[in-house]
């Protein structure tokens, strides 16, 4: 059987509380071996956490707030991210007591910018996103990058701090060829491929036959964006086979292929490969 590793699923999310058990039995069942669950904000901090702590050296999580969530409260949410992250992953830096019940993080994310629902709260995302990749170097992590509609805003923040070791993945990527070289300057940054890859006159589809798969990780943004023929329906897990069969398609390889390139490259990126 194939492995592979969601790299962003939102198991906590309400759409999964009348079944979530089975959800995870149609999981591995699949193949799907690991998932990394995305942060949003403070509100769903216990559900995300307590999910991840149901299923341990299964489901992992990441730090962050999400650039949507960036309101009148941003600067007050952002310390709540910094404190989380001390409270988790200090110990491995300071040599303090030993961490709590819960696991460390292993990226820091979802973060970015998002200009589609909103332009008001604009510059305070982009201070916001500066502020969570400097966390991100500080704690040696990942980040899980959001971009939607601010693609220039995005590069003017990654220049500001240009030198500063970064890596990462843009998550949900749908950009074009010279938009995925320019990402490579400012650091080791894979992009993220899931459902819209199959969806008819998919864009990200001719850009993906040059990106090659040593640059791609799997991942569903689930219970969204589901695959085609599951469009219009709740997303899951299960259905990072489909996309990567859509992606071996695209690639004119075998899917085992894209299994086990990308299945490495999200092991190595959020040093998943430790048991």
């Amino acid at each position: 059987m194939n492995r592979y590793i969601d790299t962003h699923v939102h198991l906590y999310d309400e759409a999964f509380d009348p079944d979530l058990p089975y959800v995870l039995e149609r999981m591995k069942g699949a193949g799907v071996i690991k998932c990394i669950l995305p942060a949003i904000d403070r509100s769903y901090y216990e559900r995300q956490r307590d999910c991840a702590a149901k299923y341990p050296g299964y489901v992992f999580e990441a730090a962050g707030l999400h650039p949507t969530s960036v309101g009148e409260e941003w600067e007050s949410e952002l310390d709540w991210v910094r404190e989380r992250l001390e409270e988790r992953n200090g110990t491995k830096k300071t040599g303090g007591q030993d961490p709590g019940a819960w696991g460390e993080y292993v990226a820091v994310g979802e973060i970015g910018l998002d200009g589609y629902w909103s332009k008001e709260f604009l510059s305070q995302q982009m201070e916001v996103f500066r502020e969570q990749l400097l966390l991100a170097s500080r704690w040696d992590l990942p980040v899980i990058i959001h971009a939607r509609e601010a693609t220039e805003e995005i590069f003017k923040v990654l220049e500001s701090l240009k030198g500063i070791p970064l890596r990462g993945v843009f998550h949900a990527f749908s950009g074009s060829w010279e938009t995925f070289c320019r990402i490579g300057r400012y650091g080791d940054f894979k992009v993220g491929i899931g459902g819209i890859v199959t969806y008819k006159n998919a864009g990200i589809a001719g850009v993906l036959e040059k990106i090659p798969l040593e640059s791609v990780l799997l991942e569903t943004d689930a219970p969204y964006l589901p695959p085609v023929p599951f469009r219009g329906k709740r997303n899951e897990s299960s259905y990072l086979e489909i996309i990567a069969g859509k992606i071996a398609e695209i690639k004119n390889c075998p899917v085992e292929e894209v299994a086990r390139i990308t299945t490495e490259n999200a092991e190595k990126l959020f040093k998943l490969n430790h048991e």
